[in-house]
């Protein structure tokens, strides 16, 4: 069984996107062995400047490459990444798992996103949208479309 970690920056405290979660991991639970790694996110003053963002981003970065797998295929959530079908991220996920690839690991940032040091360790950079979604609940949307690829995969209605 293929494991899949989400490692992402900042915990979720809103129940509602906390029980969303909940539902996918259990869904999930039938396809592959997922973990979330939740990691805080840097304090920033109000109007942080550039500079204040950049050493945030560094020091976050820090933290996720601390928790990369050394053998994981390795995709990174940013809005500069390619936007993909249902269908073409399923394809992605089956090409890892025939690869032989038992680890995949999405990465999502915090609130400024990632530091260019670790979308550059991405095998591949995917976006959403380039519509701007908050954080956490990019989380929930990611599981969901993990969830959807694993059923198009298995031959499933529900992505119908």
């Amino acid at each position: 069984m293929q494991k899949v970690s989400i490692i992402c920056v900042g915990k979720l405290k809103e129940k509602f996107y906390a029980d969303a979660v909940a539902e996918y991991t259990k869904r999930l639970g039938r396809f592959c062995k997922l973990e979330i790694v939740e990691l805080a996110e840097e304090r920033l003053p109000e109007d942080p400047s550039p500079a204040q963002i950049g050493a945030a981003l560094a020091k976050e970065a820090e933290a996720i490459r601390g928790k990369l797998p050394p053998s994981a295929y390795v995709i990174a959530m940013c809005v500069e990444g390619k936007t993909r079908s249902s269908e073409e991220l399923a394809r992605l996920m089956a090409d890892s798992a025939s690869r032989g690839d038992s680890h995949l690991v999405f990465l999502i940032g915090g609130s400024f996103g990632l530091h260019p040091s670790v979308k550059e360790l991405a095998a591949v950079k995917l976006s959403m949208s380039p519509m701007t979604f908050p954080h956490h609940l990019a989380r929930v949307m990611l599981l969901e479309q993990i969830y959807r690829a694993y059923q198009i995969n298995a031959g499933s209605k529900y992505h119908k």
